[in-house]
This record gives C-alpha cells, sequence and structure tokens, in this order.
C-alpha cells in the first residue's frame, strides 16, 4: 500500500503515480489541493521524508512572494502552506520502505 499527495495539473505528479501502479502498487491517491493538510501533517510528512521546511515549500509559485515568505520562520511556511495548499511541494509519496518527496520523479525508486 502507497499513498500519493498528488496534483493532477502536475507532469511530475502524474508520472510518479504511473511509476507507482506500474510497479504493483496500491495507491491511496490524495489530491492535497482538495484535501489539504494541517500544520501538524505537514511537519509529520516533512519529517519523515528527512526535509526542511523550505524544501518543501513550492518557491517558484507567485503566491510565495506574494505572501513576503521569503525570509518566513519555519512555523511561518507550515501555516501558509496549511492555509494555501497550492504552496506544498509535490508529489510526497510514502510507501513501506518511507517517505520522499519525488521530485524529480526518479526519487519513486528509492522506495519501491
Amino acid at each position: 500500500m502507497s499513498t500519493i499527495y498528488h496534483n493532477p495539473r502536475c507532469g511530475t505528479s502524474r508520472n510518479t503515480l504511473a511509476r507507482l501502479e506500474e510497479a504493483g502498487h496500491k495507491v491511496t491517491v490524495i489530491e492535497y489541493l482538495k484535501t489539504p493538510l494541517d500544520k501538524e501533517g505537514l511537519r509529520k510528512l516533512i519529517a519523515d521524508a528527512n526535509l526542511s521546511v523550505k524544501d518543501a515549500v513550492r518557491a517558484k509559485e507567485s503566491l510565495y512572494s506574494e505572501l513576503g515568505l521569503e525570509t518566513a520562520t519555519d512555523e511561518q511556511l507550515l501555516e501558509a502552506m496549511a492555509a494555501h495548499p497550492i504552496l506544498m511541494n509535490r508529489p510526497f509519496v510514502i510507501t513501506e520502505k518511507g517517505t520522499r518527496l519525488c521530485r524529480p520523479k526518479e526519487i519513486v525508486e528509492e522506495i519501491l
């Protein structure tokens, strides 16, 4: 059983989901824009992936600059991602072998 935090409009996310299915994984798909994580859920997901909060935020998203997040603390970034899930980088994948931000998509191979 695997879980992907997925944005169907993202090519990397679609390709990662396809690779999981190709590898025979039963995948729970969470469209995080429709079902966003709260701050604590984000904190756990990011920690499980062994990332910094800054690594998990989409700094290229225009909203990042609009909200002035360039100098934000981790707590402020988590709050912003919880309030505006478009700021969460994707796709995050959880398998029995671990949690990864699969960007680039080839990173999913580490946890197949």
